[in-house]
């Protein structure tokens, strides 16, 4: 088979990765892609917010399966428009995809559905919101209501503050949101949950936690995800049964019940409190950077599992995960999330081991046409390692990028700290 798959992130590098395991693969292809994927890939450089151009580029390469990394390419119609020429994709179409694509949709299923999640208002006028903030108690939650790369959510004490974000997002700040959402601050954990469905069948596809924010301790802005290890902790057979019957299960009738029959992954953000979980927010792909740590420890083949999917045989398939804990450290461009310098040289990667037990997967880098590997995103790499040991696996990464040599290099040492150093 022939694959192509959209992105450019740590994700793209650890689905390429995990998909170039199955012998069925004789060609993958990335578009962007990033350094990293270089070594197991053609990277295409087109421009992936048109349909038209990766159709082309699917077109002219005989592409038998393309998989989509980012949120974007599904609210843009990718999935339609390839099914349209009998290209096999991975993803939902553009009319599903508003699970993420608008937070007005979700929360209206989720009142239809009776689905727990927080209270929430909606405002498209500044001078509403101000007045509905002043009346809230702290912290304030606001979000965008469209996409906005994960870094749509303010969560802060201080009313100026969120006011300020909330013009930002009526005036424009980010393309796709001209409503801004006021909801109810959750108290509890944070639990991601993977499941993988046909539209009718499902099965999970593993936990995680993510760790937003750029400080250690988890203080200071939001970025994309800092770090993540798997599986999630507070996970156990009573919990999962509840997420799926209250939140999964009546998700997927829903929308059936509107037509639209949700192929893909679908990723709650979920918050749990005593026991109690409620839905945050949905995603429509593998999260990033969970998705290093999910690849890391899925024992089954990836590729058989996303055609099973495909070909509505999602419960043939057995899914098996390594026992061990993972974790992933990004490493950013100090600076980031705001202004960070571009183009400064990663040193000594190829002098790193890698193998089924730990891997670098590359994120914003770019070789040059001397071959040195140059820093040019916000998040630059991954380093995940599998551990019997949670506390091992973050040692051994934070080790990993103690000794790549680069000169702009941010992380946070402190990822786990939750379970690792409670």
């Amino acid at each position: 088979m022939k694959i192509l798959i959209i992105g450019n992130g740590a994700r793209e590098h650890a689905l390429t990765w995990a998909i170039s395991q199955n012998p069925r693969c004789t060609k993958i292809y990335c578009s962007p892609g990033n350094a990293g994927t270089t070594e197991l890939a053609t990277n295409v450089d087109i421009d992936v917010t048109s349909n038209n151009e990766i159709l082309e580029m699917c077109l002219l390469h005989s592409i038998d399966l393309v998989i989509v990394g980012p949120e974007k390419q599904f609210e843009q119609g990718l999935t339609n428009a390839l099914k349209e020429k009998n290209i096999l994709v991975f993803g939902p179409t553009m009319e599903a995809s508003q699970l993420e694509a608008s937070k007005s949709f979700t929360k209206n299923m989720c009142k239809h559905k009776k689905i727990p999640t927080g209270n929430y208002e909606i405002f498209s006028r500044v001078d509403d919101a101000k007045k509905f903030l002043r009346e809230q108690p702290t912290p304030y939650v606001i979000k965008a209501d469209g996409l906005a790369a994960g870094k749509g959510v303010t969560i802060c004490n201080n009313l100026d503050e969120v006011i300020k974000d909330v013009q930002e997002i009526l005036d424009g700040k980010f393309k796709s949101s001209n409503k801004v959402f006021i909801e109810e601050f959750l108290e509890g954990e944070e639990l991601s949950y993977f499941v993988i469905t046909d539209g009718y069948d499902y099965k999970c596809l593993g936990t995680a936690q993510d760790h937003k924010k750029i400080g250690e301790g988890d203080v200071g802005l939001n970025t994309g995800g800092m770090g993540a290890y798997s599986p999630s902790k507070i996970i156990n057979n009573k919990l999962e049964n509840k997420i799926q019957e209250e939140i999964i299960e009546p998700t997927l009738n829903g929308l059936r019940k509107e037509g639209l029959i949700y192929k893909g992954i679908l990723y709650a953000g979920l918050m749990i409190n005593n026991g109690e979980p409620k839905l945050i927010e949905y995603n429509i792909r593998f999260g990033d950077p969970e998705c290093q740590v999910l690849m890391m420890r899925l024992n089954s083949d990836l590729l058989e599992i996303l055609i099973s999917t495909l070909e509505n045989k999602i419960l043939e398939q057995k899914i098996t995960w390594s026992e061990n804990d993972s974790i992933t450290v990004v490493a950013a461009n100090k600076g980031y999330p705001e202004q960070y310098k571009k183009n400064s040289i990663i040193k000594n990667l190829d002098t790193i081991k890698v193998d089924d037990n730990q891997q670098i997967f590359h994120a914003g880098t770019t070789r040059d046409k001397d071959g040195k590997i140059l820093a040019t995103g916000g998040r630059v790499l991954n380093s995940t390692v599998l551990s019997k040991s949670l506390s091992v696996a973050r040692k051994k990464a934070n080790e990993i990028l103690e000794n790549v040599k680069w000169e702009n290099k941010y992380y946070r040492k402190d990822i786990g700290f939750r379970v690792i150093d409670k």
